[in-house]
């Protein structure tokens, strides 16, 4: 699991210690947060279920992670962003295949981002799913490219990684 945020931090966090069946593991965020009220009442998340962040008509982004505040801020900036949904997964493992089933069957393309390698990552996950489920839907994966990369600020990297919501941005004008 990838948190997008605090409150989603504190929650995963929450429910892990109040007993899961099985192991999990949660991507502890890199830098600073973005709320300034993050402090709510902590309450449980279901283990595998995303959420729609926004509906859109033609392109669904999938993101896991802090990343989703880029994307919805490329959206944003877009000339149409009625054109654009955005999910938030939360889960690479399990997938909401639920989610997933609905967002293929209304969405005629995607893009996944992820903070983490492209190669075995969330995207790859969506592309074998879409491939299990004979889904022909372009997909793009943003992510990390498989090196090593150099260290920097948090910006630097994203830059650096192609993750900036610059790029992100370029991707979706892309698929339009």
């Amino acid at each position: 699991s990838a948190p997008r945020d605090e409150i989603q931090l504190r929650n995963l966090l929450f429910t892990a210690a109040n007993g899961v069946p099985h192991p999990i593991a949660i991507r502890y965020p890199r830098g600073r947060g973005f709320l300034s009220e993050w402090r709510l009442p902590m309450k449980k998340i279901v283990i595998g279920e995303g959420e729609c962040l926004k509906e859109g008509n033609n392109i669904a982004v999938l993101s896991i992670g802090t990343c989703a505040h880029d994307v919805e801020e490329a959206i944003e900036q877009l000339e149409t962003p009625n054109e654009v949904a955005h999910f938030d997964l939360r889960f690479v493992k399990p997938l909401d295949e639920a989610l997933l089933h609905q967002a293929f069957q209304k969405y005629q393309s995607f893009i996944t981002v992820e903070e983490g390698v492209v190669l075995g990552g969330f995207g790859s996950a969506i592309l074998e799913f879409a491939n299990k489920n004979n889904y022909r839907q372009p997909i793009k994966i943003l992510g990390i490219p498989d090196y090593f990369p150099e260290h920097g600020t948090v910006e630097e990297l994203k830059i650096q990684s192609g993750l900036s919501v610059e790029n992100i941005k370029k991707a979706i004008q892309s698929m339009q």
